[in-house]
């Protein structure tokens, strides 16, 4: 699931509406053959006090109360209030929504805001029927993360190392008491991708590259999740649902893009990407999270073949499937509002975190008129009542009712500590040991040195606190402990001295030096990486590994990353490398692996082995079709005891990249848009991502289409259509000092007919929230493309208005079909009034009238000339 990011520009989620009118997706379909899917053994056979509690409830449903149950509202633009009216199926607290907009909002403020969505929804009682309750997701990913003070578990990456099914289990029992505790009922987890590609930004929520770990894990989360289908224990007392994803195909797209498309052919789809989904359903997972992905070019939202022949069909899941966050809108045809296609491909519950009323409107539209047939709303209805009555919501109460639900001292308890600080242990990996360096003896003077040895957040990375997890504090993290923390405790309690430096610098020689380094916290495709090269830019800690080693200072490396990385310089500056990923809050278990016991024996020793294949270059292995491996510096498998004898030889230092892969600062070359950076289109209805060849923007104002080595960018003139090149905020004032410009090759095929404006976009500051899409939507208010509100001004990097340039003259005045330069010096944008401290769109054109632009390359070119502004 991927909230949205706050961007300030002007196209934003306006309040119309286009009528879907996607094509089905045949060409895929022809490609499925569902009985050569092996078969799935559901964990429920149907009961009959169940269906016929169901089939009653269902009968005396109006079709109001049946589209509402479709449908799933983010607590960023729906309040108790509302839901009183609108009895949605279910609400959702996206990856930075929270009580009150503050994502630290303390855990009895997360349960009464349950409570009260709840008791909005079974408020007004029908006289036909019970009242129906909301389910409430969220995204505890990996232990409760989102709340602050709760255990967080090390994140998936790392659990695959472990190789430990039964460890996972208790996980997924640790974590359901404590999301309990705030009265959620629902998690969007486990993932159970099978990730191919690690530069993929989700690849650290991902067990394995191998099948077999994945399929063995997917059914220990859901038992921990749920309980044991068929007992007792099943959605008893502190127990969540479970939610297998991201169905089907998201750890296998190309180039290991976010959302791209899946060229896989249907063995390797049903046999890697597909083999934990039996499992999982097998041990009683009731939800299915569609994937974002696109698998031959047919997004899976709409793929009727997977989520209905083979998911429903030949694995006779007995649940529902839910949509992941607005993934409507980048279905051809669709728009987040308005989007029949997917309900008729398969998914029962669509995520419109802030477009719940506009689809309300639309689907109960649809219905009426037959455009969705009365047997799929049924059946989309049916299943999802299946599921709240299996999962005993209808008997359970209000969420501050039942059992546990306020007891805040479960969360981040001493025994789920315990359990979170083993995983630690048995998820990390030792990669090299030269000279048995390892364990340390802790009776020593210690230097603890890098940039995130006291660093909490980075630890537990994505999905913590917020969405990225990247503007966290230890603060944030109430009783947990860092590396730098556990370390100290064990150096200090044999008699031995800690000391913190992250700049390496000290007074008196150490014995040894740890340094711990590694990535900062992303998520999703904002962690999509173009090579693996760890840091090919900043080498501060490269610096300070070779200056403790000069010195004769053994050094033991502490790497902290989301996915297995190109390191052999590190490597080579390390007497010892540990791979920790990244270990949550529980820092103390890093420091258990690193020391002896005061009387010389080993504490603990690493048990871990690689679930990943550590690559030998700066670029992903690579698989062929009977999943041989290529390209490894360490098999999957790996892993080193401290017990056993080992020598790594010197590696060499050249990361074995291709010429285009070395380009600092290239945005868009040769058709290929430069990870993390994405392409999006916008009009006055939504923004959308280019995840395909093409995407128009749902309005129709602008279209683009990948024909590489070049990209075409075409503007109707319907209305203001907003091209952009976009991706994390990044600080380019440096740049800007330094003489930087933004360039771009480009052709013109059709004059500009309307003023053309070019600059860069920026993001809000952290924090601050724009008003809900739907604020100025009438409850009774029809939906139709007419009602978009005007877009605002878009290039707001600073306080004022026009930072940005006007592009007309030099587009009218260019040569039809000739290739010509743009080059943009930063400090012209900077005269103009924008602060580029927090800089999400390098580049951004925008017009309302005609225009078709070819592009070939957009980079930032360091002390280019100087270019007058005008």
């Amino acid at each position: 699931m991927c909230p949205a990011r706050l961007i300030v520009m002007a196209v934003v989620s306006g309040v119309a509406g286009v009528p879907g009118n996607a094509r089905a997706a045949t060409d895929a379909a022809a490609l499925i053959h569902p009985l050569e899917w092996p078969a799935a053994a559901p964990a429920f056979a149907p009961d009959p006090a169940t269906e016929r509690f169901v089939d009653q409830l269902l009968a005396s449903m109006s079709d109001e109360e049946k589209v509402g149950q479709l449908i799933q509202a983010d607590i960023g633009s729906i309040s108790p209030q509302d839901l009183r009216r609108y009895k949605l199926g279910s609400i959702l607290a996206g990856g930075n929504a929270a009580p009150g907009n503050d994502v630290r909002a303390s855990a009895a403020r997360w349960l009464a805001l349950v409570d009260a969505f709840y008791r909005a929804s079974v408020a007004d009682l029908s006289a036909a029927h019970p009242p129906i309750p909301t389910l409430f997701g969220i995204d505890a990913v990996h232990g409760h993360a989102r709340i602050r003070g709760a255990t967080v578990f090390p994140h998936n990456v790392g659990l695959g190392a472990a190789h430990d099914a039964a460890l996972i289990e208790k996980i997924g029992q640790a974590t359901a008491e404590e999301v309990a505790v705030t009265g959620i009922d629902w998690t969007f987890a486990p993932t159970i991708a099978v990730a191919r590609d690690v530069r993929w930004g989700r690849s650290y929520e991902s067990y394995s590259e191998d099948p077999a770990v994945v399929a063995a894990y997917a059914g220990a989360m859901v038992t921990g999740l749920q309980g044991a289908a068929g007992s007792s224990q099943f959605m008893g007392p502190a127990r969540v649902l479970a939610t297998i994803k991201h169905f089907l195909g998201d750890g296998g797209t190309t180039g290991g893009r976010d959302q791209f498309d899946d060229r896989a052919d249907e063995r390797t789809l049903r046999a890697v990407h597909g083999a934990g989904y039996p499992p999982g359903i097998a041990a009683g997972a009731l939800i299915v999270m569609a994937s974002y992905n696109s698998w031959h070019g047919t997004k899976m939202h709409a793929n009727h073949a997977l989520l209905t022949d083979v998911l429903k069909g030949r694995w006779q899941f007995p649940g529902f499937v839910i949509g992941d966050w607005n993934a409507q809108e980048e279905l051809p045809g669709c728009t987040r509002f308005d989007c029949p296609d997917m309900l008729m491909a398969g998914v029962d519950m669509v995520m419109a975190p802030d477009s719940w009323r506009q689809s309300y409107l639309n689907l109960l539209g649809q219905v009426r008129s037959g455009r969705i047939p009365p047997a799929r709303l049924d059946d989309a209805v049916r299943r999802i009542l299946r599921v709240k009555a299996m999962a005993g919501l209808f008997g359970k109460g209000a969420p501050s009712e039942r059992p546990g639900a306020g007891q805040f001292d479960l969360l981040g308890s001493p025994a789920h500590r315990a359990i979170a600080r083993q995983a630690v242990r048995k998820s990390l990996v030792l990669l090299k040991n030269n000279r048995q360096l390892l364990p340390l003896d802790a009776h020593a003077r210690i230097l603890v040195s890098g940039a995130l040895a006291n660093d909490i957040g980075a630890q537990c990375g994505g999905w913590s606190i917020d969405w990225q997890g990247d503007h966290n504090t230890n603060s944030d993290f109430p009783g947990a402990t860092s590396i730098f923390g556990g370390i100290k405790a064990a150096v200090e309690a044999a008699g031995g001295s800690a000391e913190l430096s992250p700049d390496g610098s000290f007074r008196q020689r150490p014995a040894a030096a740890i340094v711990v380094y590694g990535e900062t916290p992303y998520a999703e495709f904002e962690g999509d990486r173009e090579t693996l090269e760890f840091s090919p830019e900043d080498h501060s800690h490269l610096q300070l590994l070779r200056r403790l080693h000069a010195l004769g200072i053994p050094v033991v490396s502490v790497f902290i990353s989301g996915r297995p990385m190109w390191v052999d310089r590190e490597l080579n500056a390390s007497d010892a490398f540990v791979a920790a990923w990244l270990p949550g809050s529980e820092g103390a278990g890093v420091a258990d692996l690193l020391f002896r016991q005061a009387d010389g024996s080993i504490r603990e020793d690493f048990t871990a082995h690689l679930s990943f294949s550590w690559p030998a270059t700066a670029l992903p292995v690579s698989f062929s079709d009977s999943g041989r491996v290529s390209g490894a510096l360490f098999a999957r498998g790996f892993g080193l005891s401290v017990t056993q004898p080992s020598q790594l030889p010197r590696l060499a230092e050249d990361p074995r990249l291709p010429p285009q892969r070395l380009a600092q600062h290239t945005l868009f070359y040769a058709g290929h848009v430069t990870a993390p950076w994405s392409i999006y289109v916008a009009d006055p209805t939504a923004s959308v991502r280019l995840t395909t060849s093409a995407q128009p923007t749902p309005g129709g104002a602008l279209s683009v289409q990948l024909d590489p080595p070049l990209l075409q960018a075409t503007w109707s003139g319907r209305s203001q259509g907003l091209f952009s090149i976009s991706g994390r905020a990044a600080d380019y004032r440096a740049l800007a000092r330094d003489g930087a410009a933004l360039r771009v090759r480009y052709r013109v095929s059709a004059p500009p007919q309307q003023p053309v404006r070019v600059g860069m976009m920026c993001e809000a500051p952290y924090g601050t929230q724009p008003p809900p899409a739907d604020a100025a939507v009438s409850p009774d208010a029809a939906v139709s493309p007419d009602a978009a509100a005007p877009p605002r001004n878009w290039a707001l990097c600073g306080t004022r208005s026009g930072a940005a340039l006007d592009l007309t003259a030099r587009l009218a005045a260019a040569r039809i079909g000739s290739w010509h330069t743009l080059s943009i010096p930063l400090t012209c944008l900077v005269d103009q009034g924008a602060d580029l401290s927090l800089v999400s769109a390098p580049l951004a054109i925008t017009t309302s009238g005609a225009l078709a632009l070819s592009i070939s390359d957009v980079r930032i070119v360091r002390r280019a000339p100087r270019t007058p502004c005008h």
